[in-house]
């Protein structure tokens, strides 16, 4: 059984809203008020962020702040590598979804030889380039960058000559580009993407589980398919933005909420399974923003709950 390193990354200039930052400071309250000190027996590295940035000229409008994003992707990935090297789980609490590229980043650091698996719960797919995207915002963009995909089929922006050399060396971190391949990577729950995004699912066949077919399906035999779509790789990454579930029955304390996603403990469900039967190497949790919660800190009570569950996950799994 391996021990936990728990990596706190703040970063929130990937997003649009401010507030995701506090995300790791929401779940210890959340803990406080249940009396559980979970979050203060992990060990715990902390990822130098970059959020000052926020009150500096933003000289890419087609991919805010990459520079200094990327910088964070690069302290991100020397954390997992160091969590790999100590024979530790990385246990990544965000911070906005653009951490992700520096989780995925590291895996690949630590684990160059090995082909890398991605499951992704979120409402979106986080598939946009500086080419496509409609905002400009990083935590839109991860995927792209761990695919080294440019989507210039889809092309809608013009780009900046700097953003397009700071967006190819986004792609080329650590020397590694791309880190995982479409046919790789799995959804639970897209349910709010752009067609541009859409494009790349669909020219690549990447399967997107929705959350009615999750319940008429079941969630055994959902992430089974999963399972046999990633059964050629070697380890598996999973995300979970806590937007892939359901405002309404949760709370909107996150930057973007969309309506109808899974429930607490349909995510807690697929997360157990996916564990099981899949060689998960690294577990993430982004996106939770208590400036945001019209509950006070409800999401990240709910996140917190998960969060318990998933550590034994982590211990009975690895």
């Amino acid at each position: 059984m391996k021990s936990i390193l728990l990596i706190n990354n703040p970063s929130e200039i990937g997003a649009g809203t401010r507030g995701a930052s506090l995300g790791f400071q929401a779940l210890k309250t959340a803990g406080w008020k249940k009396e559980n000190h979970l979050l203060h027996t992990l060990e715990t590295a902390n990822v130098q962020n970059n959020n000052e940035a926020l009150y500096e000229a933003d000289l890419n409008p087609h991919a805010h702040r990459i520079k200094a994003i990327c910088e964070v992707f690069e302290r991100t990935g020397e954390a997992l590598k160091m969590a790999f090297v100590a024979n530790k789980f990385p246990l990544v609490i965000g911070g906005d979804h653009s951490v992700a590229a520096g989780t995925i980043s590291g895996i690949k650091k630590a684990h160059p030889d090995k082909k890398l698996g991605v499951i992704w719960i979120d409402a979106h797919a986080d598939l946009h380039t500086p080419y496509t995207s409609p905002s400009g915002n990083i935590h839109g963009m991860p995927l792209a960058i761990a695919l080294a995909e440019d989507n210039l089929e889809e092309r809608k922006n013009e780009p900046l000559p700097q953003t397009i050399q700071e967006w190819n060396d986004a792609k080329e971190i650590f020397g590694i580009s791309p880190k995982i391949m479409h046919e790789d990577l799995v959804f639970f729950g897209l349910r709010d993407t752009e067609a541009e995004e859409d494009a790349i699912i669909a020219r690549n066949g990447i399967r997107n589980f929705t959350v009615d077919e999750v319940r008429s399906r079941g969630i055994s035999a959902t992430v089974q398919e999963a399972v046999e779509r990633l059964k050629n790789c070697d380890i598996v990454y999973l995300s979970f933005d806590v937007d892939s579930m359901d405002p309404a029955v949760v709370s909107h304390g996150t930057g973007t909420p969309v309506p109808h996603g899974f429930t607490p403990n349909e995510a807690v469900s697929m997360i157990k399974l996916i564990f099981e039967r899949l060689p998960v190497c690294c577990f993430e949790m982004v996106e939770i923003n208590p400036t945001l919660d019209e509950k006070g800190n409800e999401m990240a009570e709910v996140a917190f709950e998960i969060l318990e569950q998933v550590t034994g996950f982590i211990y009975q799994n690895s």
